[in-house]
C-alpha cells in the first residue's frame, strides 16, 4: 500500500486534542478551517466574477468568436483534474498536494490577469482551472481528516455560506473591481487571498506525510481526464456551437464512452487505480454519487434561468442578477446549518435526503408554474422551498459519502463527490438550456412570425439592451417565451429530482464516526479523531 512517514509536530494541531477543556476548538484549528474557506471561496467565486468582466475583457482583447472558451478552459481542466488531485492527497499526503494546487491556482491567476491577446487567456485559464481542481477537493478531504463525520455537521454552514456568497456576491464583486480597478484586478484579486490561505495552511496545518511505493496510474488518469473532457464538450457545444446529432458531437460522445469503458478496465489492474472501483461497491457512496448528480443537475439549471426569467418577464435589473437569487440561496443556507446541527446532535441523516429531495422536486414543479403574471414575492417563496431543498442536500451528501469509506480513500471519495456534482451541473444546464432554447423558439415563431424567429435566431437569451430595443409586440412575444421555456426546463427538472428521491429511500443510515457532542466536552479522544498513529495503520 503506502509507506507512510509523520512529519515532526503533531497532526492537525494535535488532532488527538483538537478541542480544548472547555469544549472549543484550539486557534490553530480554527485559522486552518478559516485558510480552507478561505481556499474553497477562490474556486467558487472565480467563474461568478469573470462573467461580470467578460465584455469589458472582449472589448480589450477581440476575440469575441472564443468567448466561450474563456469559461469552457478552466471548467474543462477544473473537471478533469478533481479526481486525480483526490488521489494524490490519498497517496503523498494532503497538505503538499494541497498547498501545490493553491500555488498553481494563484500562477493561472496572475497570468490571466497579465494577458495580452484572447488565445493567451484561454491557455492560462486553463492553468487557473488545473488548480482549481484541487482547491475544492483539498477543502473537503482535508475536513474530512481533521473532523469527525458526527462533529463535521457543524461546519455545513459555514460551507453552505461561501457557496451563497460566492453566487450572490460575485457579479456585485465583479462589476465593482472591473468599473474602478480594470478587468486585469478580477484574476489579481485571488493573489493575496490565496497568499493568506497558503501562509495560514504552511504554518498550522500538519498533516502525515505519505510516500506511496505504488506508481501513479498515468494510463487510467489520462483515460479518465479523457472521458471526462468529452463529456463536458458534448454537454457544452451540444446545440449551441454544434447541432446535437453532428458529426463533432457524435464523434465526442463516442471518445468519452470509449475512454471511459477504457478506464473502467484499466482500474481493476491498476496497483494505485485513481478511482477504485470497489468505493462504488459500498451502498451509501455510490447513492450520494447519483444524489450529488442530481443535486448539481438542478441548482445550477435553477441559477442560470432564474435570473434570465426576472429580467425578461418581471423587469428586474441585470446589475444586481445575483440579488435576485437571495430566496433560494438564503434558505438554502438556513436549512444546512438547522440540518448539520441536527446530524452533529443525534447522529441521524437519513431524513435530510428524504425531505430534501421531495422540497427540490416540489420546489422545481412551483416554478415550472410560473408565467408572465406571476409576482416576484411568488417566485421568491417558490425559489425559497427549491433552496431548503438544496439545503437538505448540498453538504450531506459529501457528509455520507466521506463516513461510507476508510480514511485511505477519503481523497477519492471527496474528489469523486465533487466530480458526481460538477458532471451533473454541465448535463444540467445543457439539457435544460436545449429544452429552453427551443421552446423559447417556437413561442416566439407561433406569436411573431418570421420576425420572432429572426430576434432570437442566434441565441434564445437576449441581454437587458437587446429586449429594450425590440419593438412592444416582440418583447410581449419573447416575454410569453422565455415563461414558456422556464416552464419546460423546471418541470424536467423535477421529474429528474424524483430520482434523487429514490435513492434516498434506499439509504442506509450507518452510524458517523465520531463522539457524539455530550461526548466531547472534553479533549477528543484518539478514537474519534485521525491521530497520527491512526492515520498511520489506517493507510
Amino acid at each position: 500500500m503506502a509507506d507512510t512517514e509523520t512529519e515532526t509536530g503533531d497532526v492537525a494541531a494535535d488532532t488527538g486534542a483538537m478541542q480544548d477543556s472547555g469544549g472549543k476548538k484550539p486557534r490553530s484549528v480554527r485559522v486552518v478551517l478559516l485558510a480552507l474557506m478561505i481556499a474553497m471561496m477562490l474556486a467558487m467565486l472565480d467563474n461568478m466574477i469573470i462573467g461580470t468582466a467578460m465584455p469589458t475583457i472582449v472589448g480589450e482583447l477581440g476575440g469575441l468568436e472564443h468567448l466561450s472558451w474563456v469559461v469552457t478552459a478552466y471548467t474543462l481542466a477544473t473537471a478533469a483534474s478533481t479526481p486525480i488531485w483526490g488521489k494524490l492527497g490519498d497517496m503523498y499526503g494532503r497538505k503538499g498536494i494541497f498547498m501545490t494546487s493553491i500555488v498553481l491556482f494563484l500562477i493561472g491567476s496572475a497570468l490571466s490577469g497579465m494577458a495580452q491577446d484572447m488565445g493567451q487567456l484561454i491557455g492560462f485559464r486553463a492553468v487557473q482551472g488545473l488548480g482549481a481542481g484541487g482547491l475544492m477537493v483539498g477543502v473537503m478531504a482535508i475536513i474530512g481528516d481533521l473532523i469527525p463525520p458526527r462533529e463535521r455537521g457543524k461546519y455545513q454552514g459555514m460551507m453552505a455560506g461561501v457557496m451563497a456568497l460566492a453566487m450572490i456576491g460575485g457579479p456585485l464583486i465583479g462589476g465593482t473591481i472591473t468599473d474602478n480597478w480594470g478587468w486585469r484586478w478580477s484574476f489579481y484579486i485571488n493573489l493575496p487571498l490565496g497568499a493568506v490561505a497558503l501562509l495560514a495552511i504552511g504554518a498550522v496545518l500538519h498533516l502525515p506525510k505519505k510516500r506511496a511505493q505504488a506508481r501513479i496510474d498515468y494510463l487510467g488518469a489520462g483515460l479518465l481526464a479523457a472521458g471526462i473532457t468529452a463529456i463536458v464538450l458534448v454537454t457544452t457545444w451540444g446545440g449551441t456551437e454544434y447541432a446535437w446529432g453532428s458529426a463533432m458531437i457524435m464523434e465526442l460522445i463516442g471518445i468519452g464512452v470509449a475512454a471511459l469503458v477504457g478506464f473502467v478496465f484499466v482500474q481493476t489492474k491498476a496497483a494505485e487505480p485513481v478511482m477504485p472501483l470497489h468505493i462504488f461497491r459500498i451502498r451509501n457512496f455510490s447513492l450520494m454519487s447519483v444524489i450529488g448528480f442530481i443535486t448539481g443537475f438542478v441548482m445550477f439549471g435553477a441559477v442560470l434561468f432564474l435570473p434570465l426569467y426576472q429580467q425578461a418577464v418581471q423587469g428586474a435589473s441585470a446589475t444586481n442578477s445575483g440579488l435576485l437569487l437571495l430566496p433560494m440561496l438564503g434558505a438554502m443556507l438556513i436549512v444546512s446549518m438547522v440540518a448539520g446541527r441536527v446530524t452533529t446532535n443525534t447522529g441521524r441523516y437519513k431524513v435530510f435526503p428524504l425531505v430534501g429531495s421531495v422540497l427540490m422536486a416540489v420546489g422545481l414543479f412551483l416554478l415550472a408554474q410560473m408565467d408572465t403574471d406571476t409576482s416576484r414575492v411568488t417566485s421568491g417563496l417558490y425559489m425559497a422551498v427549491l433552496g431548503a431543498g438544496m439545503g437538505c442536500l448540498m453538504q450531506i451528501t459529501m457528509l455520507v459519502a466521506q463516513n461510507s469509506v476508510e480514511m485511505k480513500d477519503m481523497g477519492v471519495a471527496s474528489s469523486s463527490t465533487t466530480l458526481f456534482r460538477t458532471l451533473g451541473a454541465s448535463f444540467g444546464v445543457a439539457i435544460m438550456g436545449a429544452l429552453f432554447n427551443n421552446r423559447v423558439q417556437d413561442v416566439m415563431a407561433e406569436r411573431a412570425g418570421s420576425a420572432g424567429s429572426a430576434v432570437t435566431e442566434r441565441s434564445a437569451q437576449l441581454d437587458a439592451a437587446s429586449l429594450a430595443k425590440l419593438p412592444e409586440a416582440a418583447r410581449e412575444a419573447y416575454q410569453h417565451a422565455v415563461s414558456s421555456g422556464t416552464h419546460s426546463a423546471f418541470l424536467l427538472g423535477s421529474i429528474v429530482a424524483v430520482v434523487a428521491l429514490v435513492a434516498a429511500v434506499f439509504v442506509k443510515e450507518v452510524p458517523l464516526k465520531g463522539a457524539a457532542p455530550q461526548e466531547a466536552e472534553g479533549p477528543v479522544s484518539d478514537g474519534d479523531l485521525p491521530s497520527k498513529g491512526a492515520v498511520a495503520e489506517r493507510v
